[in-house]
């Protein structure tokens, strides 16, 4: 790759728009639910499932279902993304927000 292409690859990779904001885990066999939220919606799943399938998920709950039932019985769904123009700073509180707001709404585990 020569200098120009991989500096267009890099400015290319600095501008894609990352989506933020919260998700489920769900287990089709169990109907169980648990919901989190990420800076990085698009790369959660990964992180998610990775360290399902090293059965060391942190939630123990979702390592158990896991195990029981398999990764062809899971699922996961966005359900909101916070809007691109919402100030860095104010970040953190909106995804408690919406964390605590899907928890109660789905009756769901916190991841």
């Amino acid at each position: 790759m020569d200098s120009a292409a991989r500096k267009e690859a890099i400015r290319q990779f600095k501008a894609r728009k990352v989506d933020v904001g919260a998700f489920a885990v769900r287990c089709t066999t169990s109907n169980k639910v648990w919901v989190g939220v990420s800076p990085n919606l698009n790369n959660a799943k990964n992180g998610i499932w990775f360290a399902l399938r090293l059965g060391k998920h942190m939630e123990k709950s979702l390592q158990e279902e896991w195990t029981m039932h398999g990764e062809a019985a899971f699922e996961y769904q966005i359900l909101d993304i916070l809007p691109e123009d919402t100030h860095p700073l104010s970040v953190a509180g909106l995804l408690k927000e919406k964390k605590a707001r899907w928890v109660a709404q789905l009756g769901a585990r916190p991841v």
